[in-house]
């Protein structure tokens, strides 16, 4: 079959509003252009592109956004797009003028990125790329992106059920070997220990490079042992991805890195690692104000396990689960989650589990307890402050300032509480804590529960201590 012809005249795809379009995939505008200059209907464009008119529609009256990797490449080959123009590898068709694409019928788009190497290895590419040159208007349409929920979301991890399809695409030879691995490893190793210590920030540039090179190694034929351990390298660099992306505030694209994370995790037949991963999903899902969601998510990972978790990673989902619940304000529900997680973490000191789980101790879980004591706290005080607050002060005595990230929210957590205890001495004097704590990360979830903090602290009949505390978050957040 020959090629089509190009269904957009030259000058159309030169417009510069066209191409700042196409880059920021900010598909209401492009669409409109195309749809105005180009001379396509809308029933057109839905044609070509595989895309009911409905959905064409409602994408460029901004009630719907396009973020699947394999829908932009039908809209790139529907329109005749060059894939340069959305941060996508040549098309097929741009390198040969005669003859179909080469999709594969096991890999062909259906709508959503199939569980295949080449698609992940598509959408690693196109991710990080894209990161890497994000312009700063880019960055700011980025901060409102909301994650996928819903039946939308699960469609889409529908593949993580059934077993890795082994690469039959053709690819020029590699040579790695296993001193490549252990470096790569190690590389990634650090990297998870930054985002524990300082969040997100510019050593998120650093991860998305690693990660793109290592997309890169597996576009080559590697040994299958090297294979399985570079999908390894590939999930744990994609997961540090996304906690630094939802960090900075960037909820939509970390999301997309938790699902480049679970495909890499299932390539590598890493199922522990996957329901990692699944947790961390779970936990953006109740910040983004859908527990039912993220209970879905959990009981997706538990599944997944259910044979073969260690102490901490059985703990580490039954807090996301009782996380959930509280959530949902299942109070009962709640506890006793919680007590099923320190009754899986008792037995933790006898099982080898893998380095990325040896954070969830008993530090974490007392913090995370009473993150989640002080939810409920906020709604009736006299029930659970003391609590919560007895919670988080266990934490912070567990751990110290090398924790970083988790200490500055300890610190931030014990305050408020104080506050709805009605302590006004122990408040101020943790939110001076909280201060401090927080100058010394990078992370805007920090600063978010910082300002969270701030209104307690306003009022003029406020005692000195009070006013000193909200004048060192007012200057803190004022820096950020």
């Amino acid at each position: 079959m020959e090629n089509p012809a190009p269904l957009l005249p030259p000058e159309v795809l030169e417009r510069e509003d066209l191409r700042r379009a196409l880059d920021e995939h900010d598909f209401a505008a492009a669409l409109s252009l195309i749809k105005k200059w180009g001379g396509l209907s809308q029933n057109k464009i839905a044609a070509v592109c595989g895309l009911t008119p409905g959905k064409v529609s409602n994408v460029i009256a901004g009630h719907h956004r396009i973020t699947s990797v394999a829908v932009i490449r039908r809209i790139a080959d529907g329109l005749r797009i060059p894939g340069a123009f959305l941060g996508l590898a040549a098309r097929p068709w741009e390198k040969e003028p005669q003859g179909s694409m080469s999709l594969t019928e096991d890999c062909r788009p259906r709508g959503e990125v199939p569980w295949c190497p080449g698609a992940t290895l598509d959408l690693a590419d196109h991710l990080t790329r894209s990161d890497l040159v994000m312009t700063r208007r880019a960055a700011t349409r980025a901060l409102s992106a909301a994650a996928v929920t819903g039946t939308v979301l699960f469609e889409s991890l529908e593949g993580w059920w059934h077993p890795a399809r082994a690469d039959e695409r053709p690819r020029r030879p590699g040579r790695l070997g296993a001193r490549d691995l252990d470096d790569l490893e190690t590389t990634a190793r650090t990297f998870r220990a930054w985002d524990h210590r300082y969040g997100g920030g510019l050593r998120r540039k650093a991860v998305l490079g690693q990660l793109n090179e290592v997309a890169s190694a597996l576009d080559e034929r590697q040994s299958a042992a090297v294979e399985r351990r570079l999908y390894g390298v590939m999930s744990q660099l994609a997961g540090t991805a996304a906690t630094m992306a939802w960090d900075s505030g960037l909820a939509g694209r970390a999301q997309e890195y938790y699902l480049l994370a679970l495909r890499s995790a299932h390539a590598a037949s890493d199922s522990a690692f996957g329901a990692n991963v699944l947790a961390g999903m779970a936990r953006q899902m109740i910040y983004a104000g859908r527990p039912q969601d993220a209970l879905e998510l959990v009981r997706l990972a538990q599944d997944g396990v259910r044979d073969t978790a260690g102490p901490r990673m059985q703990a580490l989902l039954r807090t996301r689960e009782a996380w959930a619940l509280a959530a949902m304000s299942r109070i009962a529900a709640f506890r006793r989650a919680t007590a099923q997680a320190t009754e899986a973490l008792a037995g933790a000191s006898d099982f080898e589990e893998p380095y990325w789980i040896a954070y969830f101790d008993e530090a974490e879980l007392a913090g995370v307890t009473g993150g989640r004591l002080l939810d409920l706290a906020r709604q009736d005080p006299r029930q659970h402050a003391e609590t919560a607050s007895e919670a988080i002060r266990r934490a912070l005595e567990l751990r110290g300032q090398e924790a970083g990230r988790s200490h500055a929210l300890d610190w931030i957590g014990l305050a408020e509480c104080r506050f709805l205890i009605g302590d006004i001495t122990g408040a101020a004097e943790g939110a001076r804590y909280a201060v401090d704590a927080a100058a010394r990360t990078r992370s805007r979830r920090v600063r978010d529960q910082l300002a969270q903090l701030y209104p307690y602290t306003v009022g003029r009949d406020a005692p000195g201590p009070v006013r000193e505390a909200r004048d060192g978050i007012r200057d803190l957040l004022a820096a950020s």
